[in-house]
């Protein structure tokens, strides 16, 4: 029985020079819902902005579905989430 798999993220940007909005490090993988919405809110109180989301891989094709906002504070590029 093939089981999906569902990723959860967080990441937390800062402002470059220019001006934009870019990620502060990489992103991180958390292994629940409740650890990611707990660390962008210590990460939110350090960072212009932070975003976590969750994917759910579609019926064990290796693709993921469109994310699902867990956390968002201040401003986060529009690219994600949307």
């Amino acid at each position: 029985m093939a089981h999906s798999m569902r990723l959860i993220v967080v990441v937390a940007f800062s402002r470059a020079d220019n001006g934009e909005l870019v990620p502060a490090y990489n992103p991180m993988q958390l292994n629940s819902e409740e650890d990611a919405v707990s660390m962008a809110r210590y990460l939110a109180r350090q960072h212009a902005g932070v975003l976590a989301w969750t994917f759910e891989e579609q019926s064990g094709t290796g693709e993921y579905g469109p994310p699902t906002v867990l956390f968002q504070s201040s401003e986060v590029p529009t690219f994600i989430g949307n």
